[in-house]
């Protein structure tokens, strides 16, 4: 099992930035891919962007590309979610989550590990 800890969220104004970060401790030989979803009140979870441990491939829903960018640090087992020119659209819950296959999936069923999440709120 993969623990996983999220930080970095808060509040900020439309426009502003954000860095949420994931820290994975625990079995880290098992995941190959680290993801970000999201979830909004009422909303289904949702994909936002994610990264390949092994080859640095990265995976952006359309509604963050150009906005966010996502890095590793494989020798801290840590991922981060540089957010930027953020709009209202963008409040949530920011979960992280790793997956053992190979590519990049969008689906959240195939990740089994997941942390606490993160508030990111974004006032307009």
């Amino acid at each position: 099992q993969v623990q996983l800890v999220e930080s970095g969220g808060g509040l900020v104004q439309a426009g502003g930035s954000l860095r949420v970060t994931c820290a994975a401790s625990g079995r880290t030989f098992s995941y190959n891919v680290m993801g970000w979803f999201r979830q909004a009140p009422g909303k289904e979870r949702e994909f936002v962007a994610a990264i390949s441990r092994t080859n640095g491939m990265t995976r952006y829903a359309d509604s963050v590309k150009g906005r966010f960018t996502i890095s590793r640090d494989n020798a801290k087992n840590t991922v981060y979610l540089q957010m930027n020119s953020l709009k209202p659209e963008d409040t949530a819950v920011y979960y992280c989550a790793t997956s053992n296959m190979f590519n990049i999936i969008i689906t959240p069923t195939t990740y089994g590990s997941w942390g606490q999440g993160t508030q990111v709120t974004v006032s307009s």
